[in-house]
């Protein structure tokens, strides 16, 4: 049985800028229509949790998205800051010590093991020597890190149907990569592997982070309509 969830709340905003003041101004201008942040690791050096306290006392999610990724007592003992901030999701690498370790502070907060990034592409793996393909290595490491007890994983939308299939709907999939309109071409910039927000939703993602098409477009909300609206027929032919 698909989840639901509230429309605005399947797209989560990236507020991925260098000041408090455009992260707080991206929310007042997308408020009306999305109710998911994401706060990643520069807006978290620039203004610590100032910012996220703001958003959820707005009575809107937050995803707090730091990748903790260190020696596994390290991973405990942040994971332990983050509990009991209204936070929602909070991100960790998908290192199974790692897992183990952030799973034994867990409070409140959902944690995410990020499987492989999508700038992260066939190419690199070849270059680092490794056989299997992404969409293996990310089922295996998503499979893992649901057996160590984690809520979800973080991976592309090309990964996601065979993730919900294999592994059920208990899952909380996050897709990142998200890019506008039917013909997907890669611009130049760091994300290699990329899908449309309706794609990954009918795939089975619970949620897309969507950033730069939104926050760098002079009209935030029409983006966000328009992927709303791809999300909707998507979720009718489901």
């Amino acid at each position: 049985m698909r989840k639901t969830i509230p429309l605005r709340d399947r797209i989560i905003v990236a507020l991925d800028v260098d000041l408090p003041e455009k992260a707080r101004e991206l929310v007042t201008s997308c408020e009306s229509h999305a109710g998911f942040f994401k706060i990643g690791l520069q807006l978290f050096m620039a203004d610590w949790f100032n910012t996220l306290d703001w958003i959820i006392d707005r009575g809107h999610q937050v995803m707090l998205d730091l990748k903790f990724f260190d020696i596994p007592e390290t991973v405990k003992l942040a994971v332990e800051q983050v509990n009991n901030r209204g936070v929602s999701l909070a991100t960790i690498h998908g290192n199974d010590a790692i897992i183990e370790a952030a799973m034994l502070a867990r409070g409140d907060v959902k944690l995410l093991a990020v499987t492989v990034l999508t700038s992260f592409g066939e190419r690199d793996m070849r270059a680092m020597g490794m056989t299997a393909t992404i969409e293996d290595l990310v089922y295996y490491r998503a499979r893992a890190a649901l057996e160590l007890g984690c809520d979800g994983i973080v991976s592309s939308g090309l990964e996601v149907e065979r993730l919900r299939n294999g592994l059920g709907e208990k899952l909380i999939i996050v897709t990142p990569g998200i890019r506008p309109g039917a013909n997907l071409v890669n611009t130049g910039d760091d994300q290699k592997r990329i899908v449309t927000a309706g794609k990954a939703i009918a795939s089975g993602a619970d949620h897309v982070v969507v950033g730069r098409p939104i926050t760098r477009n002079s009209d935030p909300i029409k983006i966000i309509e328009q992927m709303q609206e791809d999300i909707e027929l998507s979720l009718t032919d489901y």
